[in-house]
């Protein structure tokens, strides 16, 4: 592990430690240098990954604080989300309309004439190709989807469409790239890779996509609260 990550790894343990409490502020980046004993641009390398996943708000002039929403969500960061969108580019395959079989059906609650939108796209982080995404949405919620939406963030254009996006429920699954998905990454058959199945879930309970993705060099982090009737239900 890069020192970088290590010290970011390091920092939010201690954030949800409490030991660095919501509104405090932190140690300056010299101090933090002095702590961890490597130089001020690997403290502001790690630091950069805590306020791109929003753990932390650097204020210029007054200090490094921590952020009010760290436990907004179980989700702390995973190795592309904390990218930014403009550090993103999305490489598309295909988008068509499909008639959905009878699982995809009951998936998005849909009736025998419904189609869907589905579509392919290759995302390239720091000019890598780290991610295959093929999803659907329903085409009666967005008949005008189109390859430069695809382009940029889809979840964007859903809530330009008035819709308001709820939750997801995703399921992660380690897998070995086949040779159609080693040509799309540019990597060798078999490599080690994260499947990732996700379904977005709108405010009124309606499933607006399913999602499966092969990622490379894929690592999440979660906050997971301790759950003792789990616990116990294990050991029986």
């Amino acid at each position: 592990m890069k020192k970088r990550d290590f010290i970011a790894d390091d920092i939010l343990s201690k954030i949800y430690q409490n030991k660095y409490k919501a509104g405090d502020k932190m140690p300056t980046e010299r101090d933090l240098a002095e702590q961890y004993d490597v130089s001020r641009y690997t403290i502001r390398e790690a630091l950069k990954k805590l306020v791109n996943i929003g753990c932390i708000k650097v204020i210029q002039g007054s200090g490094i604080f921590v952020s009010e929403t760290k436990y907004k969500s179980p989700l702390i960061y995973n190795s592309l989300t904390e990218k930014k969108f403009k550090d993103i580019q999305s490489k598309i395959i295909y988008l068509k309309k499909i008639i959905p079989d009878h699982a995809l059906r009951k998936i998005f609650d849909l009736n025998d004439n419904s189609k869907l939108w589905e579509y392919q796209r290759v995302r390239i982080v720091n000019f890598q190709k780290m991610q295959i995404e093929m999803s659907m949405l329903p085409c009666s919620y967005f008949p005008d989807l189109n390859e430069e939406e695809i382009k940029k963030s889809v979840h964007d254009y859903v809530q330009q469409c008035d819709y308001q996006i709820s939750h997801f429920i995703t399921t992660y699954s380690s897998v070995n790239v086949n040779k159609e998905e080693a040509e799309l990454l540019n990597c060798k058959k078999g490599a080690a890779a994260m499947k990732i199945v996700n379904r977005g879930i709108l405010q009124n309970g309606k499933v607006f996509e399913y999602s499966e993705m092969i990622n490379l060099d894929y690592s999440v982090s979660y906050f997971t609260p301790f759950n003792p009737y789990s616990h116990k239900y294990r050991k029986n």
